[in-house]
């Protein structure tokens, strides 16, 4: 099977707009692929989270991801620190690449504006593994092979500069690395957060999957509504709050709620406990199992361990490729 590579951020508290924009659009490509899932850990270490930070934030994303139905006998899910070749080969890769390109990456770029509009020093913040982040990126994507990386349209930069450096290398050094292709993700459409702008823990706007049930329905109960009346028409298509519960909710459902906006005679409140309560009955097993595992980390542990091993048999091979082309072997 060809395969497809998914790296995941370890962020902690993994919301709805994560569960429907980027867990289930990429569990569902082990139907086509051999699927590799890491945790990038690695990459978090750009924000300096302190040890206890970082480990739980790994269990946190690990166990959402499993608990969400990733079947770890179909595809192989691992942590990016133990994989010791990426490390390898991210400085072999580093000799290849151009800094012309890393000046182009769409993060180092936003640091730049932020700090031109604060008036502060052009590099003010900007560490060496937040600069050098798209080559350790593209050791990721290159070293199993892969053949596709599946990324939303704002992600697309990520695997064009990995096809830039591994053609690059094989330019100099003759052919050692396959160059792959991306795979721009369906649109499942923007979730908004609670208050209208897309969800993210950065606007702290976030519906949390694992949130405490009180937590959870405070947060629902916040959701920003316009002034109307129950008795009066609204428009389904500008409502946060309908555009949060068509995720959420049956088809069918949705098509009610829908006619009731339009026809008036649905108050927010109502339709506000009504997701927290689907939200709950939904998500209920994906909630326990999540628990469980947090409960039991071990669990989670022997998984991202034996998916490590799987991994490195794969990367090994490339590794030793690409070190033999360049002549450090």
């Amino acid at each position: 099977m060809k395969i497809a590579l998914t790296g995941i951020k370890p962020t902690g508290n993994i919301h709805i707009g994560n569960y429907f924009g980027a867990i289930r659009p990429a569990l569902a490509l082990t139907d086509k692929y051999l699927g590799l899932y890491f945790v990038a850990d690695m990459h978090a270490l750009n924000s300096h989270p302190t040890r206890k930070e970082l480990q739980s934030m790994i269990y946190e994303v690990a166990a959402s991801w499993i608990a969400s139905g990733l079947d770890t006998d179909k595809a192989i899910f691992f942590k990016q620190s133990d994989v010791p070749e990426i490390p390898e080969l991210t400085t072999i890769l580093a000799a290849v690449t151009p800094k012309g390109l890393m000046n182009r990456a769409h993060a180092y770029k936003a640091m730049l504006d932020k700090n031109a509009e604060a008036g502060r020093d052009p590099d003010d913040g900007v560490n060496m593994g937040l600069y050098t982040y798209p080559i350790l990126m593209a050791a990721d994507i290159l070293l199993y092979n892969s053949d596709v990386v599946p990324v939303g349209e704002d992600q697309r930069q990520h695997v064009e500069i990995a096809r830039d450096i591994a053609m690059n290398l094989n330019r100099i050094y003759g052919k050692a690395l396959k160059v792959p292709e991306p795979e721009i993700s369906p649109d499942v459409g923007e979730i908004p957060g609670i208050d209208g702008r897309k969800m993210s823990k950065s606007y702290e706007n976030t519906l949390p999957l694992f949130a405490p049930e009180v937590a959870l329905r405070k947060q629902i109960m916040r959701i920003v509504t316009d002034s109307r009346r129950p008795e009066e028409p609204k428009d389904p298509e500008t409502c946060n709050l309908f555009k949060i519960f068509r995720h959420v909710g049956s088809a069918e459902r949705v098509q009610e709620v829908r006619q009731a906006y339009l026809d008036g005679g649905l108050a927010y409140g109502v339709l506000k406990q009504e997701l927290y309560e689907t939200m709950l009955a939904r998500f209920a097993p994906v909630r326990e199992k999540f628990f469980g595992l947090m409960a039991d980390t071990s669990q989670v542990d022997k998984v991202l361990d034996a998916g490590a091993q799987k991994a490195r048999e794969i990367g090994q091979p490339v590794l030793a490729r690409v070190r033999k082309a360049v002549g450090l072997d």
